[in-house]
């Protein structure tokens, strides 16, 4: 072993994983700080009004589904009401949820060094990993600001830093938490229990699953017993949307309709931008059975083969890549749930996965939130252009993720 992959490889003590985290919560809280200059923070585009409109009807009393329609899950409402607790101005709102989204980045951050310290990541590995996730806000841009999501990436981060640690039951909680908070996490849970079940036996793992299942359940359960026809409006309306404009299907349109002239329509609904019509709406669904082929071939092949963390954590990697990369919609808040995830790949293939990754934040940042509507208004050429070259960046992160070793195991 050379010099390089000694340092590399060589477990990093207790010690030094939690002042590195330390080291890394600050950097990342800088990043933060610098989020809030003109440079970054002009142009914003957010979704912090609707989040308050929510928080202050629950904080008067009301029952969501049951008194005002809620486009999220149940999980989400906590970080929409804590800031509204006392109905603050606009302003109070926005810089509440601020600090509190800033909270769940260092929740994420820590999870990531602890996933690492579970994995005996050595000390080069560590550092790079988590100056990595430290400087993701500077490369994804205000977004991250105005966007609950980095709730949900901080639970499912330390969800799989929890069940690299061997705590599977506890794992399956907080993935079905979650998953409660925004659905995708549950792309994860064949692959956690297919661990759970190689590790501990059928029996440990037919519980844990039942845990995860029991949490996700009892959060929606008395909004569905209160009010089951709101909570099925919110499930109908977030899996019947259309083809969302930032999509890869929607990407690859736009590129036809500049190079060839299609005929594209504009169809705002569901809170989104989309293109409406029958080409758009098979396109759609092409990207959704994509969706549920690959990921059921991923969970398979996790399935059938000899597995350990370093293989679970680069699947869990790759299923949630699959995931928003072949989705129909791919709004730009939904790279953040990678944030925890690409950092924790291993070796070569981890370095050549941050870095596709870094490529798809800084592309999403050039074009929003300042450019977004010269791509509603008019398909523009240069922000239609920045979109198809993210999304085929992350297909081509995917195709790392994924890629067969060439060598032995410990390169992968």
């Amino acid at each position: 072993m050379s010099t390089r992959s000694a340092s590399w490889s060589r477990p990093a003590e207790r010690a030094s994983v939690a002042l590195a985290a330390v080291c890394a919560a600050g950097a990342f809280a800088t990043s933060w700080g610098l989020l809030h200059l003109p440079v970054y923070a002009h142009a914003q585009i957010r979704d912090t009004p609707v989040y308050r409109t929510y928080g202050e009807a629950v904080v008067h009393g009301e029952v969501p589904y049951r008194d005002f329609g809620v486009e999220y899950p149940p999980g989400a409402l906590p970080v929409f009401v804590l800031p509204a607790v006392g109905s603050p101005s606009e302003h109070g709102y926005r810089t509440r949820f601020d600090l509190l989204m800033l909270v769940c980045g260092i929740g994420a951050v820590a999870a990531v060094a602890a996933a690492l310290g579970a994995l005996g990541a050595g000390s080069t590995r560590l550092l790079w990993a988590l100056a990595f996730t430290a400087v993701t806000p500077l490369l994804l841009g205000s977004v991250l600001l105005t966007r609950y999501d980095l709730w949900p990436a901080a639970l499912a981060a330390a969800a799989l830093a929890t069940l690299c640690a061997g705590r599977d039951r506890l794992s399956l909680a907080l993935l079905g938490l979650a998953t409660a908070a925004k659905v995708y996490p549950a792309v994860l849970a064949p692959l956690f229990v297919a661990h759970v079940w190689r590790r501990r036996g059928a029996r440990e793992a037919t519980v844990a699953a039942r845990i995860g299942l029991v949490v996700t359940a009892a959060i929606f359960a008395p909004f569905v017993a209160l009010a089951p026809g709101g909570v099925r409006d919110a499930v109908v309306n977030q899996t019947t949307r259309p083809l969302q404009i930032e999509s890869l299907g929607s990407a690859v349109l736009v590129a036809a309709h500049h190079l060839f002239g299609l005929g594209l329509r504009l169809d705002s609904s569901h809170g989104s931008q989309n293109l409406g019509g029958s080409l758009p709406d098979a396109v759609g669904a092409a990207e959704s059975a994509l969706v549920l082929a690959g990921l059921t071939a991923l969970w398979l092949w996790f399935a059938r083969r000899p597995r350990d963390t370093e293989t679970l954590v680069r699947a869990s990697a790759a299923a949630v890549c699959l995931f928003v990369a072949f989705g129909k919609v791919l709004s730009p808040q939904y790279m953040i749930w990678l944030i925890p995830l690409v950092p924790l790949v291993r070796g070569r293939r981890g370095l050549s996965a941050g870095g596709l990754f870094a490529l798809a934040l800084v592309l999403t940042q050039l074009w929003f939130p300042d450019r977004y509507w010269n791509l509603v208004y008019g398909f523009g050429g240069y922000e239609s252009a920045l979109i198809l070259a993210r999304d085929l960046v992350l297909l081509a992160l995917l195709g790392v993720l994924i890629w067969p070793p060439q060598t032995s195991t410990r390169t992968a």
